[in-house]
């Protein structure tokens, strides 16, 4: 089966990849299906796609178990920011968490991985745009913070996650968030969205979230 909407992105995707001289294969592509029903996700679960974005825990509680089970090889990432006491759904549920970005977050996701045997790949979310509305650490303590998640929680960090401001050229965010992680050894880098992901493949992302337009848009 096809998809529309998935296809249109897909496209998007391979031609940014190849514009950029990359291999659009090293490209994740994480349709983000927060408020979106089951009965919405499954022509594009039919339709070839695996790695699915949520925003809440609680709405990813109610809609995932039972697609889950029906579809084990569905890989869930949690995109919103996380409470310390939703830490061990979280761990159960997701296969990514994107937004770590306090001490306590950190500990509580050690904790719970430790108990459960269970590791989600960690990214942590870097506020570039400094916005005091939104969650992340700031860039100029985003060293130390990578470094004390490491050595003192002894987590294995997977990458860096970013959200641009809405009015800013996204291009410099996604370049300083790449300059960061690559001072720690990072790699992956969870950046852009549907309006700038084709940027953020130009500047390195290795992960990018796209839904409304894959879905068409929200309600």
């Amino acid at each position: 089966m096809t998809h529309a909407g998935l296809e249109a992105v897909k496209r998007k995707l391979d031609a940014a990849a190849r514009a950029a001289g990359r291999d659009p294969a090293a490209i994740a592509l994480i349709v983000v299906s927060k408020t979106f029903d089951a009965a919405a996700i499954r022509p594009v679960i039919a339709a070839g796609q695996r790695a699915f974005g949520e925003n809440r825990v609680q709405e990813a509680k109610t809609k995932w178990p039972p697609l889950l089970l029906e579809f084990p090889d569905l890989a869930l990432h949690l995109i919103g920011p996380l409470q310390s006491n939703k830490a061990a759904e979280a761990v159960a549920l997701f296969a990514a968490i994107h937004t770590v970005d306090r001490l306590r977050i950190a500990e509580a996701l050690a904790r719970e991985m430790e108990k459960q045997n269970r590791h989600p790949d960690l990214y942590i979310q870097v506020n570039t745009g400094r916005e005091p509305q939104k969650a992340g650490i700031l860039p100029e303590e985003a060293d130390a913070f990578i470094e004390t998640c490491r050595t003192r929680y002894g987590l294995a960090i997977a990458g860096l996650m970013c959200i641009p401001p809405v009015d800013d050229d996204p291009r410099p965010h996604f370049e300083n968030l790449v300059a960061i992680g690559k001072r720690h050894g990072l790699s992956r880098f969870s950046m852009g969205m549907s309006g700038d992901f084709e940027t953020a493949i130009a500047c390195g992302a290795t992960q990018v979230r796209v839904g409304s337009a894959v879905f068409g848009h929200r309600n």
